[in-house]
């Protein structure tokens, strides 16, 4: 045989012997929030497991539903906030228990945190916190100082009195589009139970919303809501927490004098878990579980955090977390706040389509 018959034959046994190996190398699809993790983290996990990552996104519950509800989605892990996506699969039977056995890590979740999202999951059978955070006003500080010195960001006053939102609409007010986020957060304003579904207290938090959507510049989307907020085009919203110190950090990036900042209500915050949860028609679920079990090590969600500026449920984690990111209570509530805090009881679906009627008629403004 030829020197080069034998490179050749060589090369080619090579290549099906890697096309073999790529065939047979275990393959994890994950579908997660847009600009949720640190992508360090993913090729970490590649690299130590052997286990390839095929890693979607989403930007919306409504996106998320829809693919799981066309049935075999292909995904291995999703993570589905806990009201009302997160629920609604656990009724539905569409979620795989886990097997805690197959992740040692789940000890460093934080019992108090894990306690409340029992509400949704008794037992906490089918999720694992992913990381957590609040509903409240971004404000861009600056604009607001000029036109109401001395206002308390903290208050939903700032945005829900219709004589602050007539001043305040030329610097641009938005609420985000989500029934689900918001509407809890009007109730409590209003001193009635955030999951209350009283058709007089719906129709009170309509009134109210419907008392400022003339002043309102825009009801987008979240991550719309961040770009705009980033770029200093709005000065109030009512959105997620981790959205308004992602916009800030930009906000200082950019280096134009826009300055950003998170309060949640005095009055109480809606709290609100994006779970790791495994479909219950996953192809590949030991690849999640392992995924998972690497997730919930304090290094990886101390990254995690320090990226996307959301806080995760393992306290071991949080020393390792930069100070800047730890030390902002925008990012970790006092313990305070944190008691104050509610998280919204489960809705019927009966419920859950008045609610959404009730959405839909705020956004049209009538």
């Amino acid at each position: 045989m030829t020197l080069r018959r034998a490179l050749c034959l060589g090369l080619l046994f090579g290549a099906l012997l890697a096309g073999r190996t790529a065939a047979a190398q275990p393959v994890l699809n994950v579908y997660n929030w847009a600009d949720y993790i640190d992508p360090y983290v993913v090729q970490r996990f590649q690299a130590e497991t052997g286990i390839r990552v095929r890693y979607d996104v989403y930007d919306s519950l409504e996106t998320l539903e829809g693919k799981l509800s066309s049935g075999r989605s292909g995904y291995d892990l999703i993570v589905p906030t806990s009201e009302p996506t997160f629920a609604r699969l656990v009724r539905a039977g569409a979620l795989r228990p886990l097997d805690q056995a197959r992740i040692p890590n789940w000890g460093n979740l934080d019992p108090a945190l894990m306690a409340r999202v029992a509400t949704v999951d008794p037992g906490n059978r089918f999720g694992a916190i992913y990381l957590w955070g609040t509903v409240g006003l971004g404000v861009r500080a600056d604009a607001v100082r000029q036109i109401l010195p001395g206002a308390r960001f903290d208050q939903l006053d700032l945005l829900l009195r219709p004589e602050n939102a007539a001043k305040l609409a030329r610097c641009g007010l938005a609420v985000m589009d989500s029934a689900t986020d918001v509407l809890p957060s009007v109730l409590r304003w209003l001193g009635k139970a955030p999951d209350s579904t009283a058709p007089a207290d719906l129709r009170a938090a309509e009134q109210a919303l419907l008392a400022v959507r003339p002043q309102l510049r825009a009801i987008p989307g979240s991550g719309a809501l961040l770009d705009m907020l980033a770029r200093g085009e709005i000065c109030v919203a009512l959105t997620y927490s981790g959205d308004v110190i992602q916009a800030a950090a930009r906000a200082r990036e950019a280096g134009r004098g826009v300055e950003i900042a998170y309060a949640a209500p005095e009055s109480g915050a809606h709290l609100w878990f994006d779970l790791l949860a495994i479909p219950a028609d996953a192809p590949n679920p030991e690849a999640a579980e392992a995924f998972i079990n690497f997730l919930l090590r304090p290094e990886v969600m101390a990254a995690i955090t320090g990226h996307v500026r959301y806080p995760n449920a393992v306290p071991a984690a949080r020393p390792l977390v930069p100070a800047a990111v730890r030390e902002d209570p925008s990012v970790y509530p006092s313990a305070e706040s944190l008691a104050r805090a509610f998280v919204p009881g489960t809705l019927s679906p009966a419920e859950d389509r008045a609610r959404s009627r009730l959405w839909s008629r705020f956004k049209a403004g009538r």
